[in-house]
C-alpha cells in the first residue's frame, strides 16, 4: 500500500505545480480542466490500491473495472461517514470532469470554469475552489495513511 501512497502524492505534486504555478501565469480553463483530472488521479490510484489489497485479503473476488462500481466496493469495506464523503466528493470530481463546460475571464485573476451537468445542476470552479478541492484530495491521502491498512515500515 506504500507504493500506491507514494504514486498517490507524485500526483499531488504535479497538482500542486499546476495550482500554484501554472494556473498563476497561464489562467486558463484548460489548467483548471487538468488540475480536476490530477485530482481524480489521486483518488482512482488509492481507491485501486485499496481494492488490490482488499482481493489479496480475499475480501472481494475482483476489482470492478467502473469507477462507481469501485467506490461502491470500498464503501462495503471501509464504511466510516469520513471514508464516504471523500468518496462521495472522488464521485463529484469525476462528475465535474466529464460536464459541460464554458470558460469565462480566461487570462485574467477571475478565471472560472462553468460546467452544467446532465441533470441541469449548474457549477462554478474558480482558483479558490481548486485549492479548496486540493486541500481535500490531500486530506484523504492523511486520511488514508492514518488507516491500518497503510503498512508502516
Amino acid at each position: 500500500m506504500n507504493d500506491i501512497i507514494l504514486r498517490a502524492k507524485e500526483e499531488m505534486k504535479r497538482a500542486d505545480h499546476l495550482i500554484f504555478v501554472s494556473l498563476k501565469y497561464t489562467r486558463t480553463v484548460d489548467v483548471i480542466k487538468s488540475i480536476i483530472e490530477r485530482l481524480i488521479n489521486v483518488y482512482d490510484v488509492i481507491v485501486l490500491g485499496m481494492l488490490e489489497l482488499a482481493e489479496e485479503q480475499m475480501l472481494i473476488f475482483e476489482v470492478p473495472k467502473v469507477p462507481k462500481q469501485r467506490v461502491d466496493e470500498v464503501l462495503k469495506i471501509y464504511s466510516d461517514d469520513i471514508m464516504k464523503d471523500y468518496l462521495m466528493f472522488f464521485l463529484f470530481l469525476k462528475k465535474l470532469d466529464k460536464a459541460e463546460y464554458t470558460s469565462a475571464c480566461e487570462y485574467r485573476k477571475h478565471v472560472h470554469m462553468t460546467a452544467t451537468f446532465p441533470d441541469g445542476e449548474v457549477v462554478k470552479v474558480n482558483m479558490d475552489d481548486l485549492k479548496n478541492y486540493y486541500m481535500k484530495t490531500k486530506d484523504f491521502i492523511t486520511y488514508i495513511e492514518n488507516l491500518h491498512i497503510v503498512d508502516k515500515e
